[in-house]
């Protein structure tokens, strides 16, 4: 009786639905241990889509992209070009495949050392001692002895793993020879069974009975599609006559000329006590089943409906989004936290490998977002923006080196791939630090500069700056196909010293304050925004307006030094024609390229407005 009370208390019952007694339909339901075999694995991954794709997807899209080195440039080419020649992306690649397929796989870093059994010392591989990296399976890789010692690197991990060769042969390898790929998680090792020791399981141990309903689910609506149409003839005195050979060959020559003849012509002859009627089945509702077993399936995969089965978003305002962040997060989390620190060995062997030793060395795995070009041209004006800002001067000083900033830039934009061919382009060019003149070239130009000065102008000082009213401008290069330009669209008296203005300060400022240009040449690019526009007294300037994030920077970096501007606004432009009578209506902006030379300082002159120019 005492027990009796005891199941009342620990459970809900109810006699009368039967919830909680023995008839209870749930208490039916419990879970056992899952027992695949590696012939019903590589059964279910040749012979079914939805395993192949739940092995293979993470696992590609962990590699595809695969990782930025940080670095100087000819350190990241050097470890690169090791990759390449190992074939390290593709290895890391298989390893995960098989390591999810089977629940374990491995790849062996071959140092070419003499006995395999011993640790590997990383500080005794050399320039080129990486020899070669072999995937292996835990079909191939047997487990010995498991290290118990709690202080031991190798804790809860085999001392030993044995490589069963030709001909029966063994070979001892030390565990840290190898980069581990364990596929799930095995819940404790006390439960695995002897194959799988100190491996994981395959990710199909989970997913197979959703993947099977799935499978099934489309198997029988594919068998459905038979039967989708079915004709019904009713004939009098069928049954009785059943059994009568005679009547069975004569009902069945019948009724095979009825369908050569209604296939035809599209007409069915059919006696006058005979009956005919059609049955259509209906397929309305299948698609939404079938789509429902295959969430199931993404969600025991933890892969998005989307990658999985390679659709769109379904749905009002869907777009997946969401959905792929979250698993690319995932996939970003298995990088840093599966693949990372079992590839930090062969990460180790592969720099040395390379020739570099350098500590400050490191890399990030590369986003798995595409970009648009439109999102790739925000992230390099902004980084370009942050740049500017870190060269920058506070009370006359550098944030950070001029040339620090600018090869970390270029390291980033060679990275980003923003701009093709900028790896070449420094090769031929340069770095900026390999052409910024030397203190003595410095000290030499500011003398002669003030030899050439009048007397009465000469500096006793480089740095003795009177303040003076600032004009600053860029003088178009490539004035030539502007000009062949203005005359097509009918211009007539065309500015003959074609240029930008950036500063016009009436306040007089100390020049070597303001800084200098990020480039000494600029291009603006064909295309983009152009307009044609009149400015002054009855729009007696004629400019073309123009943009240019490196114009307008400088103008803000100009003003915010303390230059006045007398305008609501700076809008780049380039006066094409002063007076004259054109309708700039009529006139089709000029979209090629435009080609500006170093900026210009000069003291603004009151009366400029005497002569053709702005």
């Amino acid at each position: 009786m005492g027990n009796v009370v005891s199941m009342l208390r620990d459970g809900l019952m109810s006699l009368a639905s039967r919830m909680g007694t023995d008839r209870d339909k749930a208490a039916t339901t419990f879970y056992a241990q899952p027992l695949l075999s590696d012939e019903q694995i590589i059964a279910a991954y040749r012979g079914s889509w939805l395993p192949r794709k739940i092995v293979d997807i993470p696992a590609l899209d962990s590699c595809r992209k695969w990782r930025d080195w940080q670095a100087k440039k000819p350190q990241i080419e050097a470890i690169e070009d090791e990759e390449t020649r190992l074939n390290v992306k593709g290895k890391i690649l298989e390893a995960s495949k098989k390591g999810r397929l089977f629940g374990g796989a491995a790849v062996y870093i071959g140092t070419g050392d003499a006995n395999p059994a011993e640790a590997l010392d990383v500080e005794r591989v050399g320039k080129g001692g990486l020899k070669y990296l072999t995937v292996m399976t835990r079909r191939q890789l047997t487990a010995g002895e498991i290290d118990r010692d709690p202080a031991s690197d190798w804790y809860g991990r085999p001392k030993l793993y044995k490589l069963s060769g030709a001909n029966g042969m063994q070979m001892d390898i030390h565990p840290s020879r190898l980069v581990i790929f364990n596929g799930a998680m095995s819940p404790d090792e006390d439960f695995n069974q002897a194959v799988n020791l100190s491996w994981g399981e395959s990710v199909l141990t989970s997913t197979l009975d959703a993947i099977k309903n799935a499978d099934s689910t489309a198997g029988n609506i594919a068998s459905l599609i038979f039967e989708a149409k079915i004709d019904i003839i009713k004939v009098p005195q069928f049954s009785a006559n059943i059994g009568n050979q005679a009547y069975e060959d004569a009902v069945l020559r019948r009724y095979t000329l009825a369908n050569t003849i209604k296939g035809i012509n599209g007409t069915l002859i059919l006696d006058s006590e005979e009956e005919y009627e059609s049955k259509n089945a209906s397929f309305a509702a299948l698609t939404d089943i079938l789509m429902a077993f295959m969430q199931i399936v993404s969600g025991a995969a933890d892969i998005p409906v989307t990658r999985l089965l390679g659709q769109s978003p379904a749905g009002m305002n869907a777009t997946g989004t969401s959905d792929m962040k979250n698993y690319h997060d995932r996939i970003q989390s298995m990088q840093e936290l599966e693949m990372q620190p079992a590839m930090m060995r062969l990460d180790e062997c592969l720099e040395r490998s390379a020739g570099v030793t350098d500590p400050d060395v490191y890399y990030q795995w590369a986003p798995l977002e595409q970009m648009s070009e439109k999102e790739r041209a925000e992230i390099f004006k902004t980084t370009a923006d942050a740049a500017r800002q870190l060269v920058g001067s506070t009370a006359g000083q550098e944030i950070i080196p001029r040339e620090a900033v600018s090869d970390a830039l270029v390291n980033r934009l060679v990275e980003d791939g923003v701009l093709p061919g900028l790896d070449a382009a420094i090769e031929e060019y340069g770095k900026l630090s390999e052409q910024e003149p030397s203190e003595e070239e410095l000290t030499a130009a500011a003398a002669a500069a003030n030899q050439n000065r009048p007397p009465a102008n000469r500096r006793q000082a480089a740095n003795d700056s009177a303040p003076r009213t600032l004009y600053v401008r860029r003088d178009v290069i490539n004035r030539v196909e502007i000009v062949q330009w203005a005359k097509e669209q009918g211009f007539t008296n065309i500015v003959p010293d074609l240029h930008v203005t950036i500063a016009y300060s009436r306040t007089p400022v100390d020049w070597f304050a303001m800084g200098e240009s990020w480039a000494s040449r600029l291009e603006i690019g064909a295309g983009g925004p152009r307009q044609m526009e009149g400015f002054g007294a009855d729009g007696k300037y004629k400019a073309l307006l123009i943009t240019a994030v490196e114009l307008i920077w400088r103008h803000r970096e100009i003003v915010e030094k303390g230059a006045s501007w007398e305008w609501p606004e700076y809008q780049p432009h380039i006066t094409i024609q002063v007076g004259g009578d054109i309708d700039l209506s009529k006139v089709e902006p000029y979209q090629g390229r435009i080609i500006l030379g170093p900026e210009i300082f000069k003291e603004i002159k009151e009366d400029w407005q005497k002569g053709i120019n702005e």
